[in-house]
């Protein structure tokens, strides 16, 4: 009984003391974000037909179909043709925002808003990246993914170093800036009566705008460290809690993909590859579609063992070799995916949701392997800044 309590009085104490996991959720932020801002960027000449007021899918058709099923889109607030250029342009603003990690819980809150307003907006252009990035950027809303790679980290490093220095330290006014700016939209959406297919959507949204502003004003005027220390508790389990979630959500996918695939006779006998290379929506290269699919022994290996990876993958996550590899074949299977059937961006997405297990020493290389080269791209750039020294030549090494 004993050692019961202290195995729950540990496992209470990890998921409360910190939030787990800051290098995966950077890259699930960067992947998810990065992957979004290229599709809007990527459709921008063709963002008429796909979501605009005139589209295909009109807004009339739109709007029938969310009164049915009840999901958010900010788009059918207005059938006005400058109402929709502009929330595009946000929705690009806030991804490029959430991707370098800029007033990242503002950000992530922007990218929800965007991601599911257009996706909504038009349900039958998405594929399986986009459900994939619709549950995502739901999920990013209760993380802490700006803890490192990011210009939120970079400015809170600066301004403890400052504090170390003894230097005064100005105030952030931008933030609540952003957050009063939203917060009187929020109001004005709420009692315009905007929100009238649901509550789920509005009562996250003013939730999470009363819960910033108790943060800075606990932050500001509480004289005692406990309000603050029972807001970063919170907080902490919220993040443990979400990432918990994510991870769960890939495993689902993967499993529910492996079994629903082993009842089907196509892939049971091994000839389920073979199909979808030799439709010409899913063949941009037709000639390596060809190549590939010239040997049936390749094709029969390449069902089998994509079920295989499938299936086992979500039994493998106690074993850290063997989902480390199994890791390694489904990223190789997401971006075989991206090239010869045309769907980067589904890879992306499915790649990026396959980074929340890679391990957090590997994920810290490559993040330290990025720095030297974008220090070195500087230097070529701009011969003024010196490079960097080596330990020998530094006080630190000669002390």
């Amino acid at each position: 009984m004993n050692r019961l309590s202290l195995i729950l009085s540990r496992g209470i104490a990890r998921a409360t003391g910190a939030a787990l996991g800051p290098y995966q959720s950077a890259v699930i932020r960067i992947g998810f974000a990065g992957t979004w801002l290229l599709f809007l960027l990527r459709e921008f000449p063709h963002r008429q037909e796909l979501y605009g007021p005139a589209g295909p899918w009109g807004w009339n058709l739109a709007k029938e179909l969310t009164a049915d099923n009840h999901a958010f889109t900010a788009l059918l607030w207005s059938d006005g043709q400058a109402w929709f250029e502009c929330f595009y342009l946000l929705a690009i603003a806030a991804s490029a925002a959430l991707l370098l990690g800029w007033r990242t819980r503002t950000a992530s809150v922007l990218f929800m808003l965007g991601v599911l307003s257009l996706q909504n907006r038009s349900v039958f252009v998405g594929d399986g990246g986009d459900n994939v990035l619709h549950l995502m950027s739901f999920y990013l809303v209760f993380t802490r993914c700006g803890q490192v790679w990011s210009l939120d980290a970079r400015r809170a490093a600066r301004a403890e170093a400052a504090h170390a220095r003894g230097e005064w330290v100005s105030a952030d006014r931008l933030g609540p800036a952003l957050w009063a700016v939203f917060g009187l939209a929020l109001a004005i959406a709420t009692f315009t009566g905007r929100f009238d297919n649901g509550w789920l959507i509005p009562a996250l949204l003013w939730t999470t705008l009363v819960a910033l502003g108790l943060w800075w004003a606990v932050g500001r005027w509480a004289k005692s460290p406990e309000p603050r220390i029972l807001l970063d508790v919170i907080t902490n389990v919220l993040h443990n809690g979400a990432l918990l979630v994510i991870m769960a959500e890939a495993c689902l996918i993967y499993a529910t993909a492996g079994w629903y695939k082993i009842q089907g006779s196509r892939w049971q006998d091994g000839t389920a590859v073979y199909y979808p290379l030799h439709l010409d929506y899913f063949s941009p290269w037709p000639g390596l579609a060809d190549l590939m699919s010239s040997s049936g022994t390749i094709m029969m290996i390449v069902a089998y063992g994509t079920v295989a990876v499938q299936v086992a993958f979500p039994f493998t996550l106690f074993n850290r070799r063997v989902k480390n590899v199994l890791l390694v074949l489904l990223m190789i299977e997401h971006s075989v995916i991206a090239v010869v059937l045309g769907l980067p961006f589904f890879s992306l997405a499915m790649i990026t949701a396959d980074a929340v297990f890679l391990p957090t020493s590997f994920l810290r290389r490559l993040g330290a392997l990025v720095a030297r080269a974008c220090e070195r791209t500087v230097r070529r750039g701009d011969p003024a800044v010196p490079a960097p020294r080596s330990p020998e030549e530094s006080p630190q090494g000669a002390a």
